[in-house]
């Protein structure tokens, strides 16, 4: 894949043209707050002997997300480790569910807790029951819903994803002055819009190769991936209904939660990355409002980023920040 954005001295200078709307904290202090109203129990049930393993400990967990619905979730722990630990909430990547705790294990191998977030309607555990309209015509779910930022989908997926960190203080074992936020692609996305959405209460992000960021530029020259879904919706409309799609966009887009972050933040990006083009990342990226902010690059990279390479970046950071696992010698 070419070199078909900006160049890496452009990219640093680049502001995207995308603006907040007016009641854009009100709207999103409404949305949670109406959230909360329904109440609901995190429940975790121990599944560990169910997949075979024996050095991470693997609840399957259920906590109240969007209208109280149940969101289920992994929570794997390094066995027979003293203390709460840090833990790792972990936001997916589009069009993936929670999978198997299997396939999750890098985190808890480095001693920490992480808690693996299900996607609403995106897998096989976590049904998206909410509203819509008749606009999912297109591949995938960037147009459901999208007539009103109220009935849009990613309004439902954000809320559970804030919630989320709601329920860490609920589950046994995790530390909830020591939660990290991470994801990849649309997971990297989640992660800024929780990382404004809950200030001061994670001490990292950890946004990765992120989507959902700057939605009219990836519109515009994205070749692959959801954005894309964006450009065939509005090919068959007017003006108008290109204008509305991205005032409703402007609600969700990642530049303006990242602009209410106070978390330090390590971003990644792919500089030949044809579904999240870097100047999408780095319109984030500019915008982060913590001044403690690292940009890994990698610049023959698409959109799998630094792959292995980027989580050992991850690991480095969050040791030079004081955000280490379990002591040493506290494991077995």
């Amino acid at each position: 894949m070419p070199l078909t954005d900006c160049t890496l001295d452009e990219l640093t200078a680049y502001r995207t043209e995308s603006r907040e709307p007016a009641d854009f904290d009100a709207f999103w202090d409404g949305t949670l707050a109406e959230a909360r109203t329904h109440g609901g129990t995190v429940q975790a049930e121990r599944v560990t002997d169910r997949h075979l393993l024996r050095t991470v400990d693997v609840d399957d967990v259920r906590f109240p997300g969007w209208n109280g619905e149940p969101v289920a979730a992994w929570l794997l722990r390094p066995r027979d480790v003293d203390g709460p630990v840090p833990v790792v909430v972990t936001y997916l990547g589009y069009s993936c569910g929670r999978g198997l705790p299997t396939d999750h294990l890098f985190w808890s191998a480095a001693g920490y807790a992480q808690l693996v977030v299900d996607s609403r309607g995106q897998g096989h555990d976590t049904p998206d029951r909410g509203e819509g309209g008749g606009t999912q015509w297109v591949e995938g779910f960037m147009t459901r819903g999208i007539e009103s930022p109220y009935h849009y989908y990613y309004r439902r997926i954000i809320t559970d994803c804030v919630r989320a960190v709601d329920a860490v203080g609920e589950l046994p074992g995790l530390d909830p002055g020591r939660v990290i936020i991470t994801g990849i692609s649309q997971g990297g996305g989640l992660t800024l819009a929780v990382a404004g959405l809950t200030r001061g209460r994670v001490v990292a992000a950890l946004p990765d190769v992120p989507f959902l960021c700057d939605f009219r530029r990836g519109a515009e020259i994205s070749g692959e991936g959801p954005y894309v879904e964006l450009a065939k919706y509005l090919r068959w409309h007017s003006p108008d209904r290109v204008r509305e799609t991205f005032a409703t966009l402007s609600y969700f887009d990642s530049v303006h939660f990242g602009r209410r972050a106070t978390a330090p933040a390590l971003f990644s990006v792919g500089m030949m990355d044809p579904i999240c083009p870097p100047s999408t990342v780095y319109a984030a990226f500019n915008r982060y409002a913590a001044v403690d902010r690292a940009m890994t690059v990698w610049p023959f990279a698409d959109h799998g980023g630094g792959h292995g390479f980027n989580s050992a970046a991850q690991l480095a950071w969050l040791r030079e920040h004081g955000l280490t696992p379990v002591e040493e010698g506290t494991h077995p």
